[in-house]
């Protein structure tokens, strides 16, 4: 006689925190003064945003402390219409990867001052290769939200 199978179905919520190191905090703590700071790889040459303690390409030991631009072009984009749990703000909201100028690698972060409530007002607002500038909280924390946003620019 088989053995009846069944599938149950919960919700699991695990927060917790973790340690950001001393290069990690070292480049929040630089969103204080404004400053976007990255790390150099010493073979390769690419500028790491956020800053690590080593290249992900050589495996290089990052030393080098570089400052980038708080401007940037915007390599890819996506509108967010939906909820989802742990959201950092409720949609409608853009995201985007950053080009900073300065910096070898993309930077996450939200793009905004525009209405992101239509498709058609966003894609005319945001695109690929459009330059964007960072906007600055007026009090800021140390943390990637000090940054409120990337505007457009042009």
């Amino acid at each position: 006689m088989a053995e009846e199978s069944r599938i149950l179905t919960g919700y699991v919520s695990l927060p917790y925190h973790w340690s950001m190191g001393p290069v990690t905090t070292r480049f929040y703590d630089e969103f204080k003064q404004k400053r976007i700071m990255g790390t150099r790889c010493a073979r390769c040459n690419r500028v790491l945003l956020p800053a690590r303690m080593f290249c992900s390409d050589c495996f290089e030991k990052t030393d080098e402390w570089v400052e980038v631009s708080d401007e940037g072009t915007i390599r890819s984009w996506v509108l967010v219409n939906f909820s989802y749990e742990g959201q950092p703000k409720e949609p409608p909201y853009i995201l985007g990867i950053i080009d900073l100028d300065g910096a070898d690698v993309g930077l996450p972060h939200f793009i905004g001052g525009i209405p992101a409530n239509d498709l058609e007002t966003v894609a005319s607002n945001v695109r690929i290769g459009g330059r964007v500038k960072a906007v600055w909280k007026d009090e800021r924390e140390g943390y990637i939200l000090d940054i409120e946003h990337f505007k457009p620019i042009d």
